[in-house]
């Protein structure tokens, strides 16, 4: 069943000029009832509330990760929440949910309040007529252009014959101004700036002010698609708003032309009478600054109530009532933890997106902050947070957090502020690797803040990406597809391979394909290979850190138990391989001193990948092919096997070597081909430089490798604070747990600052 509900206070008038029976509009609203839309879903429930007696607010919205439609919203009790005086706390709500179809169902209700309810139709006469608003002087100059054109016909029932309503100079006062035609599902506009400024104009003289709302870019190019206009009352994030759900928002066509494809005209809240502003601004810092960039923009204009344009307070995708209990969190944490960082972005007294690492994750990005996993996975999903981590691999492959952020949205400036902040918090450390989605925000942002660092796309949306755009290709395209994506050898080879490919299946239209083919460096295996990446495989989704316990879709009441009891678990895993490492022995499998070295080197994990390579390089054929001076190549294959094979190239001067496989550069251990040319060359120990100091056991030996192997003083200098750091952190927890272990920790600091001083 649908049900085609009304705008909440106005009784539909049909053209017969008799009035719709209200069979439907005494309907209760139950589970399974359908709606052509959400719109029509909110007018539906506004009216069963003004017959109840009670009055409703937009609640919650999820949105589609593919398109960034909203798949879900939530309509409340006005009384819903806290954040004032007047609410209660009312948990009645109608859910609805877009289907496949494009209808609206209910799926979930609560009916019940915990408040008394009004009497019926309290303050909600009908209105069987509304005057059309009157646009007025300042904003008619503004307007004066022929902008805004309507694809049937105009309100008034008059047509106009070019389609084009003209806005003329009125003069102020009197009764002859004229009208301003209302927004309507439909309305066209040749720019996104001239939507905005109609409405405007039609919201000074209904009785409101605008805010520019949220934003959608295009995952191709990174262009605007569409973007929302909201009541200045929207939101919670001021005191004066008050959530106010209504909103116009436009959509580019293919044609360029903009056009009104999402529209809400109810107010929760008085309308003020209509209003003049004087304001003088010129016609250039009245355009957007996407048209100015060509849809690239990074940033959203503010009200011009000076004169001047103001940077405004985008959107956040963060709940108003996270920050409280947020932010008494990371008091409580800063009290117990010196090393304890936190920063909340502020614009325009609002909060937005927000970071918080405590003192165990900054050392470890001090150890292992050289490849970073920004995880933004909860954006795979509908979500109620936006929570993100920042993730690194550890020496025994584990992997360890380095940070943790709420984002208030996915623009450019978002992502830069939170790359900025993590990089002061980790004591300016540089990652050479990251590992993040392929948005266009994202790529000017690590851009910006980390020039030089290699990013790598996440494999899970290049998935979702080929899922998308490659579904109605046959099955031969998708065989020779992966295996030009990860057989090729050379750059010639997959060159060759993918142009051959486009053309067999006629793919030069395809922009998706096109657009992955100029990034190939930050996606294709054969262009990350000579990257390090600390061996995190290529081709396979990273799995989450909280895993489960803690995502997108957690609960604020749930958030803070569940985020620090997934970290101790990891933690937890952590300790125990320490221990094993320092306590257990591995088992040697030759006699060769290589092996005997990096045993006692090495951690548990990457020992046994060092033992791999080690025993299979007895598998393969070593054959000098070119020697000249010191340098000399190798050509090393597999017993049996022609086309396993790689070439190794030995320079004597400095014991460098490296081979076609680029194992070390990819991982950082040496592959099975290298240890086949030292057997060889009949090299007992491994040069120095090929054990990378993040894979050692021993953090007083990785100071002593880092003094020597060219790291900078200033990431010097921050390893040793937190590794101090950690190390008296542990003297503190062991010694206060009884008075004798308090005695006996504070001789051993005492004696041990003595030789200090």
């Amino acid at each position: 069943m649908v049900v085609n509900a009304f705008p909440v206070g106005i009784v539909h008038v049909i053209n017969s000029g008799n009035v719709e029976s209200e069979g439907d509009l005494r309907m209760e609203p139950s589970v399974g009832l359908e709606f052509d839309s959400s719109d029509e879903a909110r007018d539906f429930y506004g009216l069963y509330a003004m017959r109840v007696g009670f009055k409703i607010r937009t609640g919650q919205l999820y949105r589609s990760r593919r398109d960034g439609s909203v798949s879900s919203r939530r309509f409340v009790c006005s009384k819903e929440g806290f954040q004032l005086n007047s609410r209660t706390g009312c948990p009645a709500f109608i859910r609805v949910q877009r289907r496949d179809c494009g209808k609206w169902v209910i799926d979930q209700i609560q009916k019940d309040h915990n408040h008394e309810l009004g009497l019926e139709g309290e303050n909600n006469s009908p209105v069987l007529q509304q005057k059309p608003p009157v646009v007025p002087k300042s904003l008619v100059e503004v307007l004066r252009r022929p902008k805004v054109k309507l694809l049937g016909q105009i309100e008034n029932g008059g047509s106009s014959p070019s389609g084009i309503i003209n806005f003329k100079r009125q003069k102020r006062g009197g009764d002859g101004r004229q009208p301003l035609p209302e927004p309507y599902t439909g309305l066209e506009f040749n720019t996104a700036n001239e939507a905005y400024e109609y409405y405007q104009s039609y919201a000074e003289s209904v009785g409101f002010r605008v805010r520019i709302g949220q934003l959608f870019r295009s995952k191709n190019d990174g262009s605007i698609t569409s973007r929302r206009f909201v009541c200045s009352k929207e939101g919670f994030q001021h005191p004066s708003r008050v959530g106010c759900g209504a909103f116009m928002r436009i959509k580019k066509k293919d044609s360029g032309s903009w056009m009104v494809d999402r529209l809400n005209k109810d107010h929760n809240h008085d309308l003020g009478e209509q209003t003049v502003y004087e304001n003088k601004f010129s016609t250039a810092s009245k355009k957007f600054i996407e048209e100015e960039t060509n849809g690239m923009v990074s940033m959203d204009l503010g009200e011009m109530n000076t004169g001047k344009l103001i940077k405004r307070s985008r959107e956040s995708k963060i709940g108003t009532d996270w920050y409280p209990v947020l932010l008494e969190y990371f008091q409580t944490r800063q009290a117990e933890d010196t090393g304890f960082f936190y920063s909340v972005e502020v614009d325009n007294g609002s909060c937005r997106s927000v970071f918080w690492a405590d003192g165990r994750s900054r050392y470890s990005c001090s150890q292992f902050g050289d490849v970073v996993i920004l995880d933004t996975s909860y954006r795979k999903s509908n979500y109620v947070v936006p929570f993100a981590t920042f993730v690194g691999v550890n020496h025994h492959k584990q992997p360890v957090l380095l940070g943790s952020a709420l984002i208030a949205n996915e623009s450019k400036e978002c992502f830069t502020w939170l790359f900025q902040t993590w990089f002061k918090a980790m004591s300016c450390c540089r990652p050479k690797s990251i590992i993040a989605d392929q948005d266009m925000a994202i790529q000017q942002a690590i851009t910006e803040v980390f020039p030089g660092a290699h990013h790598r796309f996440s494999s899970w949306q290049i998935r979702a990406k080929e899922r998308e755009n490659l579904r109605s290709m046959p099955i031969e395209f998708r065989y020779e597809y992966e295996k030009c994506i990860y057989e090729s050898q050379t750059t010639v080879e997959f060159n060759t391979t993918w142009n051959s490919l486009v053309n067999k299946y006629n793919l030069k239209g395809n922009s998706w394909l096109q657009q992955m083919y100029d990034k190939r460096e930050s996606w294709v295996p054969l262009y990350l290979r000579g990257k390090f990446f600390a061996g995190i495989p290529i081709g396979e989704t990273v799995e989450s850190f909280f895993g489960t316990q803690v995502n997108g879709q957690t609960p604020l009441r749930e958030f803070i138990p569940r985020y620090e009891q997934g970290l101790e678990q990891r933690r937890e895993d952590e300790r125990k391989e320490d221990f094993n490492t320092f306590n257990l022995q591995s088992f040697s499998q030759t006699k060769e001193a290589i092996e005997e070295q990096c045993r006692r080197l090495y951690t548990f994990t990457i020992f046994k990948i060092f033992q791999d390579e080690l025993l299979q390089s007895y598998s393969y054929i070593g054959i000098k092919t070119y020697e000249e001076g010191t340098i000399c190549r190798y050509l090393v294959r597999r017993s049996g096997n022609e086309n396993d094979k790689h070439a190794v190239t030995f320079s004597a001067v400095n014991l460098s070597v490296n081979c076609s496989c680029q194992m070390f550069e990819f991982e950082g251990v040496l592959c099975r081909h290298v240890l086949k040319v030292f057997k060889l060359l009949n090299l007992r120990e491994l040069p120095s430089q090929y054990i990378l100091p993040r894979w050692l056991r021993n953090a007083e030996y990785r100071i002593l490798c880092g003094a020597e192997s060219g790291v900078s003083s200033q990431e010097l200098k921050a390893f040793m604070i937190w590794s101090l750091r950690e190390t008296a952190c542990k003297y503190v927890e062991c010694g206060t747990t009884s008075v004798e272990k308090y005695k006996l920790a504070y001789e051993i600091m005492r004696e041990g600052g003595k030789k200090l001083y």
